[in-house]
């Protein structure tokens, strides 16, 4: 166990911030999940938009790597374009 009080109020950051981290990109999933799903292109012409920011955002604040979040967009933008 930790013998610091920084080492102890880091141990409560961290948790927090993965519990964070966590919720944003469970969220980006199932918004992906739901892209997938969806075969009006419309509809997923919208979702690509609000999944592409979601993406962006997790790349910027460092949850997931930049290289992760642009295959990500990639394959998307792929799929919404073969929609017919």
């Amino acid at each position: 166990m930790a013998n610091h009080k920084s080492a102890l109020k880091r141990i409560r950051a961290n948790e927090a911030k993965r519990q964070r981290n966590r919720y944003y990109t469970k969220t980006t999933r199932t918004y992906i999940k739901r892209l997938k799903e969806t075969s009006d292109k419309a509809e997923a012409e919208n979702l690509f938009k609000e999944v592409s920011a979601m993406l962006d955002k997790l790349a910027k604040k460092n949850i997931i790597h930049k290289n992760n979040a642009g295959n990500k967009k990639s394959q998307l933008a792929r799929y919404v374009n073969e929609l017919s």
